[in-house]
């Protein structure tokens, strides 16, 4: 039986790094290029499924993917992976809804694509309140838009007032 020859492993591929200081950390938001190349890898992954062939939509996917990431700038690893997956989220959002809308497409499949849109889309909102969340460490800021002083100091704090027909008005 004769073999048959096995090609060759790619050469790894080597992470830019100037003296030990991470050259992507504005990508994947680790200290650590492994992860930031892991991270932007797996977008990729998400930006072209399938591993499209290099093409001028294939560029301009990747682009896309890599300045989303940076401008989104994540500062933590935590953060990092976040921004990756409402990448995801988004991306898959987008192509779903896409698909629904292919003229040739049956209503059960459209509606199919829709429905699943939508709760990618969903996740997308989750993913940015939970970023929100983690930037800001839980804190919750309220805004005071009115204060009313009463006789004897008491204030009233308020988005809106309603006095509901004044101090003889009913309901």
């Amino acid at each position: 039986m004769a073999k048959t020859k096995q090609p060759a492993a790619p050469e790894p591929r080597r992470l830019p790094v100037q003296n030990g200081t991470p050259t992507m950390k504005h990508i994947g938001g680790g200290s650590n290029d492994a992860w930031n190349g892991r991270l932007l890898a797996t977008a990729l992954g998400y930006a072209l499924p399938g591993g499209a062939d290099r093409t001028a939509d294939a560029d301009e996917k990747i682009i896309g993917a890599v300045t989303a990431l940076m401008d989104m700038k994540p500062t933590d690893p935590t953060e990092g992976m976040l921004v990756a997956q409402m990448l995801a989220a988004n991306s898959a959002a987008l192509e779903l809804y896409r698909r629904a809308w292919i003229p040739e497409q049956t209503f059960e499949a459209r509606t199919r694509f829709l429905a699943l849109a939508d709760k990618a889309a969903r996740t997308v909102g989750t993913l940015a309140e939970s970023l929100t969340k983690y930037r800001t460490r839980g804190r919750q800021t309220v805004v005071v838009q009115h204060v009313n002083v009463g006789d004897g100091g008491q204030a009233v704090v308020a988005g809106e007032m309603s006095t509901r027909g004044g101090l003889h008005g009913g309901k």
